[in-house]
């Protein structure tokens, strides 16, 4: 599949992909949509903007980059990119969280093609990403590998110890992304456990950080080539987001949370996707 590099393109791709993930949520009655819609911006890059090296006709190409989807909830955002690269076809979308359907609640890497990770116990994947970097270092090839982690999920002990890792190894062909969007199931991320300074804190844990808004493709473009130009240590991209973003009623609710892992209604559905036209 050719790159697609013009960001208007890629801005109706966003658009379209927000649709998408309200409509296979709704239709399953259950899912995670907010989580799905902050993280849009932060995946297009790597599947359609030729940011990643990738093969939908052969997914395990063993020199592919890889991307691990540690907060797993987000799983309706991830098939959803992966169908629109060629890895299956849309209308298998439809049938999310259906009993028979291989697109699970959370992604399940012996099912679904283009999965690199069987997630959803929040805290594992950047652990699962340092052994895909370290492979890539023991097996002399050159592909990086991309995790993106959640900023609730951020408050388990074990991505500490992964940052930790990491820097050690000094793995310059792992990128992180934080889906840093401020709210976890329970409330607030500042409420339930701060995580600031994100900034601080990953730098002091030896890590190159880059800080954007990760609703701004460009943004996102340039902090995925600052990631790959940055030799000798890992990069984590704080990308701030909006939980929810597309969709008024859950963005502009100040109780955002309790929509974390709740699909629209028919009614909410069909107001979003009208102004998402």
């Amino acid at each position: 599949m050719e790159a697609i590099t013009d960001i208007a393109a890629l801005e109706q791709v966003a658009k379209r992909m927000r649709r998408i993930i309200i409509e296979i949520t709704t239709k399953a009655g259950s899912g995670h949509p907010s989580t799905s819609l902050s993280m849009v911006e932060l995946v297009i890059p790597l599947y359609l903007g030729g940011v990643m090296r990738h093969d939908p006709k052969n997914p395990r190409w063993p020199d592919r980059d890889r991307f691990i989807l540690s907060k797993g909830h987000g799983a309706p955002a991830l098939y959803t990119i992966l169908a629109l690269a060629g890895y299956f076809p849309e209308e298998l979308l439809y049938t999310l969280r259906h009993i028979d359907s291989p697109l699970e609640g959370h992604p399940n890497m012996l099912r679904v093609p283009g999965v690199e990770a069987s997630t959803g116990s929040l805290g594992q994947g950047l652990s699962q990403g340092i052994g895909h970097a370290l492979a890539a270092r023991l097996d002399g090839r050159d592909y990086r590998t991309y995790v993106m982690i959640g900023d609730g999920e951020s408050e388990e002990g074990q991505v500490w110890e992964a940052a930790m890792a990491a820097s050690k190894y000094a793995l310059d062909n792992l990128t992180a992304i934080l889906d840093y969007n401020k709210y976890q199931q329970t409330g607030p991320v500042a409420r339930v456990m701060p995580i600031e300074p994100v900034r601080e804190r990953w730098s002091a844990f030896g890590w190159h950080v880059i800080e954007i808004d990760g609703h701004d493709l460009r943004q996102v473009f340039a902090a995925y080539e600052e990631a790959k130009a940055t030799k000798g240590r890992p990069s984590i991209i704080v990308a701030h987001t909006v939980k929810g973003k597309g969709v008024r009623v859950i963005e502009q609710d100040e109780k955002r949370s309790r929509y974390h892992g709740v699909p629209l209604t028919p009614e909410e559905a069909r107001v979003a996707l009208e102004e998402l036209q």
